[in-house]
């Protein structure tokens, strides 16, 4: 059991090292875009307004947010929430972000499938997030029991299954991640709203923020398998 409890512990260190790493980058490409001034003037709440009237769309309200990237679509009250910085500054970064974040808001008006999917799948993770470890160390735990090894392995899956429901939630939000960055990018390059050289700094950004929902991806389907391995494989 020690074994199995080191080996996961190492697993989630390595994930958090890459995790690190990757918004690290992140946080040095944004600072570096930042310095990239846009040459028409745009604030990135400016160029937000734009995209949205230029897809059709009227009843989504852009917000400024406190924080650093913070930025997010909220889907229940349709806002676009803006960190104070990508909302009142001028740059390429500001650009890609508040982009990206309408991008959301242009598939929330599209009934974007995977967006849906993962709107639905939000309720239930909220509930099965904070427990589904719990219930599978649980699990483990009576599995080492002669008497209860048979109902701690049930114990064991239903935890399993809980923990399921957020790696599927985490593996939904890469494509919504990615086509959002794919409609802002879209949309930058095709109405001239920044130059070549603009463009491209608003692609690296992009890039790496895509990234570290990749990173939570894989560590969340890497500690699924792990846990599963335990469970299905870990009974001598």
């Amino acid at each position: 059991m020690m074994t199995g409890y080191t080996g996961y512990y190492i697993l989630i260190g390595a994930i958090s090292l890459v995790s690190w790493l990757v918004s690290s980058q992140l946080k040095r490409k944004f600072k570096k875009y930042s310095q990239v001034h846009l040459r028409n003037g745009m604030s990135g709440a400016e160029i937000a307004e734009k995209m949205l009237a230029d897809h059709g769309i009227t009843d989504v309200e852009v917000i400024s947010t406190a924080g650093q990237l913070t930025d997010h679509y909220n889907p229940k009250n349709k806002t676009v929430n803006l960190s104070e910085v990508v909302y009142n500054q001028r740059n390429a970064a500001a650009a890609a972000v508040s982009a990206h974040e309408v991008g959301h808001a242009v598939q929330h008006a599209t009934a974007y499938s995977y967006l849906t999917m993962r709107s639905k799948l939000v309720p239930v993770v909220q509930i099965t997030s904070s427990m589904s470890q719990w219930v599978v160390f649980g699990g483990i735990a009576l599995m080492a029991s002669n008497a209860m090894g048979a109902m701690g392995q049930w114990v064991a899956i239903a935890g399993l299954v809980m923990m399921s429901f957020a790696t599927l939630f985490s593996v939904i939000t890469l494509p919504v991640e990615y086509d959002a960055s794919n409609r802002a990018l879209a949309w930058l390059k095709n109405k001239n709203i920044v130059t070549p050289d603009e463009y491209k700094g608003s692609e690296d950004a992009l890039k790496w923020a895509a990234r570290t929902y990749l990173v939570a991806a894989i560590g969340a389907i890497a500690s699924l398998l792990y846990w599963a391995l335990q469970v299905f494989g870990g009974r001598d």
